[in-house]
């Protein structure tokens, strides 16, 4: 259904946006049964890197340029179609300047789509909020990582959905955000011959799971409350880690059945092992992996976590061993406007 028109004057006109999505690490849920009426909440962190990059511009037709598949420029030009039926505004061009891997637990679908509809809709001058975008696209009705962290950077925990909401596209509730220290690092590891579990596999797979016991998710919330965020916000490391770790280990052994072990990659296993046994760090698995990764106290102890990993990895092929840190600001914005030209930060 088509938004109101009465929207469309409220932005300046631009000539072009690029959109920079941050990727993010999916940290676990915190009662997929839903035991006290509220289903999945989840606990996550806004990356640097593994970012989705697009730029948008006015065309005589809607075109799609830089899509790295086929599966990609599809969906695409699906949000496309989506954003016009909503909104109107003249076709646009949509250049991929950068796209994160697929499927390997980094939220690339929730950053490609935010930033497509976000660049249409600033580039369309309508006044879009984030959530409202996220809905239309179909993005956050299970977890509201993606598109929190998308206007929020930070470690963010959302409340998932209640009852009142039981099949509905609504945005699961922010609950907290702690500002990621500085001085923190994360390690990742992507084992690139994976891909984690999407699609109608994913359904299958939760379908499969026996009920997420009350229990485990009082353990989980439990960790989260007294050990991950107070050891944020106040810069313990131990406590942060520990938290973490212990959160990973319980969600990891639920979904073990369908992912085939804690990790679903026995190379990042290997990896996570590798460092946890030379360190204190709060090591897991993000979303459905592959991509693994170890929160670690510095720079210094960074390298030593790569250099644990990669010797632990050596026998297995397409490992990626990468250093990133917590990105404490959402996407960003860069449009030129019109008739004034530059790029203006927005």
């Amino acid at each position: 259904m088509r938004m109101s028109s009465e929207r469309t004057s409220t932005l300046p006109a631009i000539s072009a946006i690029t959109v920079e999505a941050p990727g993010r690490l999916h940290m676990g849920f915190l009662d997929p049964g839903g035991s006290l009426g509220r289903a999945f909440g989840s606990v996550g962190i806004v990356i640097e890197g593994c970012g989705t990059r697009v730029t948008a511009r006015p065309a005589d037709d809607a075109a799609v340029e830089g899509a790295t598949t086929d599966a990609q420029r599809e969906r695409i030009e699906r949000y496309l179609r989506l954003l016009h039926d909503a909104y109107g505004a003249p076709p646009v061009s949509v250049e991929v300047e950068q796209a994160a891997r697929a499927h390997c637990g980094i939220g690339s679908g929730t950053q490609l789509a935010l930033a497509i509809g976000t660049a249409y809709a600033r580039l369309a001058g309508i006044d879009a909020t984030t959530a409202e975008l996220g809905r239309l696209l179909g993005r956050g009705a299970r977890s509201g990582i993606g598109v929190l962290g998308f206007d929020h950077g930070g470690l963010i925990v959302d409340g998932g959905q209640g009852p009142a909401h039981a099949g509905a596209a609504a945005l699961p509730p922010l609950l907290a955000r702690q500002p990621f220290p500085d001085d923190w690092r994360i390690v990742l590891i992507d084992d690139t011959t994976r891909e984690g579990l999407h699609g109608d596999e994913e359904r299958r797979g939760l379908a499969a799971l026996p009920p997420f016991p009350q229990s485990l998710a009082a353990h989980v919330c439990h960790q989260l409350l007294m050990r991950v965020l107070p050891g944020m916000a106040q810069g313990e490391f131990d406590a942060f880690a520990t938290g973490v770790s212990e959160i990973q280990q319980s969600i990891g052994e639920y979904f073990a059945p369908v992912q085939g072990g804690v990790y679903s990659s026995p190379a990042v296993a290997a990896a996570m092992q590798a460092i946890a046994a030379n360190q204190t760090a709060g090591v897991g698995q993000s979303s459905w992996g592959p991509t693994g990764f170890a929160f670690v106290q510095s720079s210094r102890h960074a390298d030593d976590a790569l250099a644990a990993a990669r010797a632990a990895t050596r026998a297995f092929p397409g490992i990626v061993c990468s250093v990133t840190r917590g990105r404490n600001c959402g996407a960003r914005f860069y449009a030129v406007q019109q008739p004034r030209f530059g790029i203006d930060a927005q």
